[in-house]
């Protein structure tokens, strides 16, 4: 049978890097095995549906690379991909779980089920919730005779569907991540399969959706493991067994220090993004960060979720999307949660920076310069980017590295002033710049050939000269080598620097 995977997120808000990295490694598994990635949108649950969900959603996995094979957009015989357009679908087969004796109708109001959770807890007897145990003391289809429980429902009592489970049974959950898992029923409770509302819960819809999509493997968060037992015994009671997906349940995202599950509130006190683009809440204008606004490549970024998770068993840290589809494997991903790390999240985006072609990094630096309302030729860009990217890390980094090459300093770095701008510096400079003023060709190699001539002459060492130029032409103790900044920026302006720079910093100091 093809392998046929699916990503089914709710609308219910921004779309977690965790939700991505379950979203990415369906896509790997898919793509490694020649199958299908399916997108589906789980929007059964209306009350928290939030606006503009679905869209971020989609829109973040279009920016991921993640393009999905089937979902919105993109129908074939299995879709409708929106439970919300399929709930018609589901209650037939909740009636069927009723009429075979493996679920019941149920009308015990908010109040009743409050008190029957406060009487558990007071007399201390188990969990306090509806199941085998429970169920025979409410207001349902088991305690109540055939006759009233069809009046209650033609007269139009609310009531919802809740499965039957087992009274003692062992419910096995065989995991491709973490082995055969045992469970005990009298540990489930009787969770609502069908809502008064008409519309069915995550449990009912998601299982029979994945029948009916033939989903042959289920890959998700570990979030999910407490629900799988039920899911078994809904493949069960609805005569599927045989066409039961595999189970893969994935590790957690870590906060950085390693303790517990990643949330929006770590990065917010960390200072990073949980989410791949930025989200601006519906109701409270809140703005929250994304990768993409905060310069990370969707490339980075996918490899940074890739390894959080799954390990592929060599020293390799930087892969493409091809490369990451041919070496993954179910396998190979862990039981344990993955820490997130930041500053290695930095690391990946730096290297990415380095590795890209400079024609693509040239393109985004231009964007910044003319923002800064500035100018300048392909050909001089290439050769600043070419000059100061080893020292950033993301695209809008480089204006903090050459903010020189295009503004005069307005202000001198006055740490470095103070060590380096000595009493000699005012006059080398100024006979310095009388010399560079005979240059007619103004490139590197002739620059070199004056400043070295310069300093035979006056019987200087690099010490002596380099640093204060460095000041007056950068105003500050940063930047590539001197030489190259002049030559970019030119005779006229290197001169009017020098110049500013004397008449503006102390001869004495």
């Amino acid at each position: 049978m093809s392998v046929r995977v699916r990503f089914a997120p709710s609308p219910t808000g921004p779309l977690h890097m965790g939700g991505v990295r379950t979203a990415l490694y369906n896509y790997l598994f898919a793509k490694k095995n020649n199958g299908s990635f399916i997108l589906r949108i789980e929007d059964t649950d209306q009350t928290r549906y939030v606006q503009g969900a679905e869209a971020y959603i989609m829109d973040a996995l279009t920016w991921c690379g993640l393009t999905w094979d089937e979902g919105p957009g993109k129908d074939s015989s299995y879709g409708p991909y929106r439970q919300s357009e399929r709930k018609e679908l589901y209650k037939q087969y909740a009636k069927q779980l009723v009429d075979s004796g493996n679920a019941y109708y149920a009308f015990d109001t908010p109040g009743e089920l409050d008190a029957m959770r406060k009487r558990i807890e007071q007399e201390k007897s188990g969990n306090p919730q509806y199941d085998s145990r429970t169920r025979g003391k409410m207001k349902n289809s088991l305690t109540m005779p055939e006759t009233e429980v069809k009046q209650r429902i033609e007269s139009g009592e609310p009531f919802v569907i809740r499965i039957k489970t087992p009274e003692e049974e062992e419910v096995i959950v065989n995991d491709l991540i973490r082995g055969t898992v045992r469970v005990s029923s009298h540990l489930l409770d009787d969770k609502v399969l069908f809502k008064s509302d008409g519309m069915p819960t995550y449990h009912l819809a998601n299982v029979v959706d994945d029948y009916l999509m033939k989903i042959t493997h289920v890959i998700r968060g570990e979030e999910w493991l407490p629900s799988a037992p039920l899911h078994v015994l809904l493949y069960r009671y609805l005569g599927w067994s045989e066409n039961m997906p595999a189970f893969a349940h994935l590790p957690l995202l870590l906060k950085p220090d390693g303790h517990g599950k990643l949330s929006k509130r770590d990065g917010d006190k960390l200072g990073f993004p949980v989410f791949p683009l930025q989200w601006t809440d519906p109701e409270s204008g809140s703005i929250s960060r994304g990768y993409r606004e905060d310069g990370y490549f969707p490339e980075a970024f996918i490899n940074i979720l890739a390894l959080l998770g799954w390990n592929p068993g060599t020293d390799k840290e930087l892969f493409s999307m091809q490369e990451l589809i041919d070496a993954f494997s179910l396998e190979r991903v862990g039981k344990a949660g993955a820490r997130f790390d930041p500053e290695k999240a930095r690391w990946f985006n730096h290297q990415y920076l380095q590795n890209k072609p400079l024609t693509e990094i040239v393109a985004g630096f231009e964007k910044i310069v003319q923002k800064k309302g500035h100018q300048a030729g392909r050909e001089t860009l290439h050769q600043i980017v070419a000059m100061v990217r080893e020292r950033a890390d993301f695209i809008h980094e480089l204006w903090e590295q050459s903010d020189f090459f295009f503004e005069a300093p307005g202000t001198y770095e006055p740490g470095f002033a103070k060590k380096k701008w000595k009493g000699e510096t005012s006059a080398l400079l100024s006979k310095l710049a009388l010399k560079l003023e005979t240059i007619d060709r103004f490139d590197v190699e002739a620059i070199d050939g004056v400043i070295h001539s310069f300093m035979e002459e006056n019987e200087l060492n690099p010490g002596k000269l380099m640093p204060g130029l460095r000041l007056a032409l950068v105003g500050a103790g940063r930047g590539p080598d001197v030489k190259e900044i002049m030559a970019v920026i030119g005779k006229e302006e290197v001169i009017d620097r020098i110049k500013k720079a004397v008449n503006t910093l102390p001869a004495e100091s």
